[in-house]
């Protein structure tokens, strides 16, 4: 019996593109299932983060607006995902690096795939970690007593900028990886992620830190997701009077636009340049 090819062969690029893009998804994703402490890596942290900052730090934070430790958990929450979506570009990296000194890029550069594939493959993978990381987050923070008091569509409306804050960054994450050596280089990125998130609104308001540091971390992208986030979540919030903070809602949508105009054609075009 013989099986003809027409059928395939009529299928244009971007058939092909979005093809090859799943089975890279796919080979991701059979990874994880096979090897099964990666999931527990990047899923356990978040959790221990948010045990630690909550209870541990929790009854010695000042939360905005007054209360004791149940407030400041309701402020903390929103912030805490949005630092788990910001040290998800080190994850990004690490697996980058990896299949770069492997051969493993080199091997799909040599197939008859989609060029494209290999860097947006990636990066939908990479969203949909995202989702599993937010989902697993969100049900320890109901258990601790955390709520979303913003309806359906608001909560609905800050998961959302959450994962395009963890896309835009994931381009971040594909940049860096081909341009370091080797997965333990990758590891290191953990102390630019480490300060990038505390000097934030992450865990305190802006307000609360010297003037000059306040400033940086009102301008700093992730300041402007938990802000926006806890507005939709309807959580207490860090307050501020700049322009950026009262913007919050707009700047959560420009800073993940600006940061992906400027790191995907970086992260694009070191991929075009490895076999130069």
């Amino acid at each position: 019996m013989t099986i003809s090819l027409e059928p395939l062969a009529g299928r244009g690029r971007a058939y092909w593109a979005l093809a090859d893009c799943w089975n890279v998804v796919r080979r991701t994703l059979t990874h994880y299932r096979r090897k099964p402490v990666y999931i527990a890596w990047q899923l356990g942290f978040p959790i221990l983060s948010v045990l630690l900052y909550g209870y541990v730090f929790g009854g010695a934070m000042k939360p905005p607006g007054g209360g004791g430790a149940d407030a400041y958990r309701d402020f903390l929450m929103p912030g805490m995902f949005v630092m788990t979506m910001a040290f998800g570009f080190i994850n990004t990296a690490t697996a980058v690096v990896t299949d770069a000194n492997k051969g493993v890029i080199d091997r799909f550069r040599s197939m008859p795939m989609a060029p494209s594939a290999v860097v947006t493959g990636r990066g939908v993978t990479d969203v949909i970690i995202a989702c599993a990381e937010l989902a697993i987050l969100a049900g320890t923070a109901f258990v601790m007593g955390w709520r979303s008091d913003g309806g359906f569509l608001g909560t609905v409306a800050a998961f959302g900028l959450l994962l395009l804050l963890r896309y835009c960054l994931t381009w971040v994450g594909i940049w860096l990886g081909l341009l370091v050596p080797d997965p333990e280089a990758a590891g290191g990125l953990f102390a630019v992620a480490f300060p990038l998130t505390m000097i934030s609104s992450v865990f305190v308001q802006p307000g609360s830190m010297p003037d000059w540091l306040g400033t940086v971390a009102a301008w700093n992208p992730i300041s402007s997701t938990a802000a926006a986030t806890r507005e939709l979540f309807g959580n207490p919030g860090a307050g501020g009077g700049s322009w950026v903070e009262q913007h919050a809602l707009l700047m959560a949508v420009v800073w993940p636009v600006v940061i992906t105009a400027v790191f995907l054609p970086l992260a694009v075009r070191r991929f075009q340049r490895l076999s130069r």
